[in-house]
């Protein structure tokens, strides 16, 4: 069974695009050159053909207007004498050209130079088939045809064409039938020409595919090559998730770089949620040992001697309700973070309106904190101003933040909230008058549980989740966070986001529109 594994995936890697491609296009280039060769080929001997058979009636013609003068059957006695004088000369088997002729007779003579064409044989048969003329070539022979004219092609020894062309010789005067001509016509030409040119084109063809099919090798193998290094990455990434392998850059405009950009963006981006995992993994653990700890101190407590003392089951039981309310706070916690670095992938299209939302939580704090003065103040920021942000995560934002200012506020009861437009950004600032932030600690208060004060952080119930979650809902909406503070004066954190056109935020609420119909 392993040997039949191992032989079928030796036979699929063998299977590779190079070879599928690479044949397809010597098989379209083969077709190709085949359907183009035919198609000249068969072009040209069409029009060498209409040029042979227009010699062949041209010399029937000429024989034709000679001999139907003759108003008696044709003989030797008259046929001789009825042809030029060069003619007589060529038969007699003299030069063309005698003394006795005129000059230039023979020049002149187009029936001598159809005559001496070694690719015509002439014979003029008389009307009991016996050869009365020909011009000394291979004497075709007779062939009964209905009408007066007649013209075939033959093939000769397998390969050689002929043309052979009958003509019946009538008196011009009486119309009665006086004897034949027959004439061949070897095409010497002709066949010469076609043999050539099938040579020729078999040869070019055979060249052509050739050059084209290590063409199309090189072009498809740079094609394929920048595809097995994707998956050699991907196989890499799958049998380590962890690994950092890479798509290298291909230095081409092509569809290949983008496919090779995207799948490092979705590496990237897996990796990031494992790294996420981990961290959320580890952090969890590492925050749940003491409440646990503190849980099971208690509970060991209650079993060895405690249960019986009523001050004591008291104590550990509120004690053990406390540190499982701040572990299930943690854990909310812990998910918000994890949901604010996915925020691209479930609200890309959200848009909320600014105003709205800070009125709503000013009012929702003031409301739950009565003991606090909490002001807002909005004169800069137009009413209809809208950021690319879900509307909760804008309120849980807000929320984080004034909550955070009243923890460490001190003496000063108040929280200011502002917002203004400017350079088409959205500022929003929250700020407290409490305990301040050090030049030290301000670099480190948006990491994961960073606490300025851990005893007293965690005596007000903060686990150092808060401004972490506020920066990953800041970041993943491609906003801004930092932090202003002086120790003993108080904080205030500064929000930016991007302001958007009507355009931009009407184009995402149709994106949000279509996508919640697809859904």
């Amino acid at each position: 069974m392993k040997r039949s594994k191992v032989k079928g995936k030796k036979e699929t890697k063998h299977s590779s695009l190079i070879v599928r491609w690479v044949s397809i296009v010597a098989l379209t280039i083969m077709v190709s050159f085949i359907v183009f060769s035919v198609v000249i080929y068969s072009v040209v001997g069409q029009q060498s053909l209409v040029q042979q058979k227009k010699t062949s009636t041209e010399m029937v013609v000429k024989l034709n207007e000679s001999l139907n003068r003759i108003p008696h059957e044709l003989q030797i006695s008259n046929v001789v004498p009825a042809l030029t004088p060069s003619t007589r000369n060529v038969l007699e088997g003299n030069p063309p050209i005698t003394n006795d002729d005129h000059p230039g007779s023979a020049f002149n003579d187009d029936l001598l130079s159809s005559l001496t064409n070694p690719d015509l044989s002439v014979v003029v048969y008389n009307l009991e088939k016996e050869d009365v003329f020909d011009n000394g070539g291979p004497i075709p022979k007779f062939k009964h045809i209905k009408g007066d004219y007649s013209m075939e092609s033959v093939y000769v020894k397998g390969h050689r064409r002929q043309i052979i062309t009958y003509q019946k010789v009538r008196a011009a005067h009486s119309g009665k039938l006086t004897g034949y001509i027959v004439v061949a016509n070897k095409m010497s030409y002709y066949n010469e020409l076609m043999h050539d040119l099938l040579k020729w084109m078999v040869r070019i063809s055979a060249i052509a595919i050739v050059v084209f099919i290590l063409i199309s090798y090189m072009i498809v193998r740079g094609v394929v090559r920048p595809i097995k290094e994707m998956s050699k990455v991907a196989r890499e990434v799958n049998a380590d998730p962890n690994s950092t392998a890479r798509i290298r850059s291909f230095h081409r405009n092509d569809e290949l770089q983008e496919l090779a950009v995207s799948l490092n963006q979705m590496l990237d981006r897996m990796q990031r949620y494992i790294d996420q995992q981990k961290e959320f993994v580890g952090d969890v653990s590492h925050e749940l040992r003491t409440p646990v700890a503190v849980i099971e101190g208690h509970l060991n407590l209650l079993e060895r001697w405690g249960k019986d003392d009523p001050e004591i089951l008291e104590e550990s039981i509120n004690a053990s309700l406390q540190e499982a309310k701040r572990m299930q706070h943690l854990i909310q916690e812990m998910l918000d973070l994890t949901r604010a670095e996915q925020i691209n992938v479930q609200y890309p299209n959200a848009v909320t309106i600014v105003a709205d939302v800070l009125k709503r939580v000013a009012g929702d704090m003031g409301m739950v904190h009565q003991d606090f003065s909490i002001g807002l103040e909005m004169d800069d920021l137009p009413q209809d101003t809208e950021i690319q942000i879900y509307q909760g995560h804008l309120e849980q934002l807000l929320v984080i933040l004034v909550d955070n200012g009243i923890k460490y506020s001190t003496t000063r009861k108040e929280i200011n909230i502002s917002a203004g437009l400017a350079q088409n950004d959205v500022h929003i600032i929250v700020q407290d008058f409490g305990e301040g932030i050090s030049k030290e600690d301000q670099s480190k208060i948006f990491n994961r549980f960073y606490r300025v004060d851990k005893a007293r952080t965690r005596e007000k119930g903060g686990n150092g989740l808060g401004l972490s979650i506020a920066q990953k809902l800041v970041n993943s909406y491609h906003g801004k966070i930092s932090v202003e503070s002086v120790e003993g004066q108080g904080s205030q954190f500064i929000i930016e986001f991007p302001a958007l056109t009507k355009k931009q935020a009407q184009t995402l609420r149709e994106r949000a529109q279509s996508q919640k119909e697809a859904e």
